[in-house]
């Protein structure tokens, strides 16, 4: 079977202290963006097979896959072996969570294989042991996220926006953003208020939250994120960020034509340039049918027409708009 992967950016990061065990706590308002990697998985007679585009993505126990692929054949006394390949399209420490992503979507992929029947609280919870962000990957719905990142508050009210995402050929490594983090010099802002602009429909309060307390030890690693960040400004975005500990940066608008002014401006300029939007959940559901609709024969049974009324009624579901006016 095939699954799509989806990518996160981080609306507001703040770090707000440091714990006994080493993790820091945090607060955050995390959103899922069109931007996926494709992972094609099989059941093998055994062992776990890792295959990829990517020269630089591990194929072995490294690799997070492999290590949820191995707790649930362990946590389930799975008798049979699974075949991945990924087509990574996620950039690698560009704060995107590209690898919990991946992780995320084994364990759905192998709860349908496997016929687990497993929850979404239960595979959360079963990721949650192999990395913080998993969880959040498995709902693929935009929350406000507090410890260190399993405490998940879903804001149900669909925010929408375009993005832009540029990252520098330089990555940062998560740890030492961390450890280079001088909390009593950081300025800590309130996520709760960008929560209440998204639940308001309050698009300038949003704008007026974008913030991450990582970007100041991220910047000073990587000095590009700021660059960016200042062009994305000048070309017109309505704001521009570092996602989680970077160095990836997005530029937010909802004009398509700076959407794609800023994609001819930075294109040729830096490693990785690609237009996303925030993927809200009927969008995701939407998708998803999609997807399975090609990938498991439904096509046999539901006409195109009946596809097209589909997607009409989650676009008037999401815009609230239940009456329509037939006219010829």
């Amino acid at each position: 079977m095939k699954i799509r992967a989806y990518a996160k950016v981080n609306l507001a990061l703040d770090v707000v202290r440091k714990r006994e065990d080493g993790y820091h706590d945090l607060e955050m308002i995390m959103a899922p963006i069109t931007l996926h990697d494709l992972i094609y998985i099989n059941v093998i007679d055994e062992g776990i097979e890792i295959e990829s585009n990517s020269k630089i993505v591990p194929t072995d126990q490294r690799n997070i896959m492999y290590k949820v692929a191995k707790l649930m054949q362990e946590r389930y006394g799975l008798q049979k072996g699974v075949k991945i390949f990924v087509y990574k399209h996620i950039p690698t420490q560009a704060g995107l969570a590209g690898g919990s992503a991946d992780g995320a979507a084994v364990i759905k992929a192998m709860n349908k294989l496997f016929h687990l029947n497993l929850s979404y609280e239960e595979m959360a919870a079963l990721g949650k042991e192999i990395g913080a962000d998993i969880p959040f990957c498995i709902y693929e719905k935009t929350a406000f996220v507090e410890g260190v990142g399993e405490k998940l508050h879903f804001i149900e009210e669909p925010f929408e926006a375009y993005l832009l995402l540029v990252k520098p050929k330089k990555g940062v490594s998560t740890k030492k953003a961390f450890t280079t983090l001088d909390l009593f010099k950081v300025i800590h802002q309130d996520c709760r208020a960008m929560k209440k602009g998204i639940e308001e429909k309050d698009y300038q309060t949003v704008i007026d939250n974008l913030q991450n307390t990582l970007e100041l030890p991220s910047i000073k690693m990587v000095p590009q994120i700021k660059e960016i960040k200042k062009e994305m400004k000048e070309l017109g975005f309505d704001g521009a960020l570092m996602s989680g500990s970077g160095s990836c940066v997005f530029g937010i608008t909802r004009d398509q034509e700076i959407l794609n002014k800023g994609y001819e401006f930075f294109r040729k300029r830096y490693f990785f340039v690609r237009k996303s939007k925030i993927l809200n959940k009927e969008e995701n559901l939407w998708y998803d049918f999609l997807f399975c609709w090609k990938d498991e024969g439904i096509c046999n049974k539901l006409s195109y027409s009946s596809l097209i009324m589909s997607y009409i009624l989650l676009e008037c579901r999401r815009r609230g708009v239940w009456q329509w006016k037939l006219t010829q």
